[in-house]
């Protein structure tokens, strides 16, 4: 018990509940007006509303399919390497897996952000975390005022998949101590005449 990588195996259940969460619900959803927009978006599941009906971008959706993909073999990985520590294959293992979801994370974060400033250069001034009234650039409404409320956050999954992010540098940063945790002593066996 004393070669498992604890840090490992928490971050291996943990990658494996963010994902498992991740399907049903987003990392961040923004909603304009009541229900008039709504956009789920996450590594996993990106989705768009409009008027209540939800429809998926082809591309999209193939890019959400590489992300499950992706955080399942790096869980499983994961796993499989915290109860296998010492072995010489486990640095590798260890290396496959511990860096993705901390990509994941700050990839979905920056591009986040880069998307939200993206639509403020058009004059389109989203909220990143909380609730704003919008006004549409009055060059796209012909000269008429349309605004409408907009709120946009951070869901749980997210934070979620920060804690397995933090997890999987853990692991790393534990492994090079797991290496000098003495083993026990052999035990001498006695034979019998």
């Amino acid at each position: 018990m004393r070669s498992i990588n604890w840090f490992g195996l928490a971050a291996g259940i943990v990658i494996l509940v963010v994902l498992a969460v991740s399907l049903y619900l987003p990392w961040w959803q923004l909603t304009i007006g009541e229900n008039l927009i709504k956009v789920n978006a996450s590594p996993v599941n990106t989705n768009f509303g409009v008027l209540g009906l939800n429809f998926t971008v082809p591309l999209i959706w193939a890019l959400n399919l590489i992300g499950v993909l992706t955080l399942t073999a790096c869980g499983l990985v994961m796993l499989v390497y915290s109860v296998v520590p010492t072995k010489p294959y486990a640095k590798h293992l260890l290396g496959f897996s511990y860096r993705k979801p901390l990509y994941a994370v700050a990839g979905f974060a920056v591009g986040l952000v880069i998307i939200v400033f993206a639509a403020g250069s058009f004059g389109l001034h989203l909220p990143l975390n909380g609730s704003a009234t919008v006004t549409l650039p009055s060059g796209w409404t012909m000269g008429a005022t349309v605004s409408a409320l907009v709120s946009a956050g951070f869901q749980l999954p997210f934070w979620l998949a920060i804690v397995a992010a933090g997890l999987c540098v853990a692991a790393r940063l534990f492994h090079g101590k797991i290496g000098k945790i003495p083993a026990a002593a052999p035990q001498p066996q006695t034979q019998n005449p």
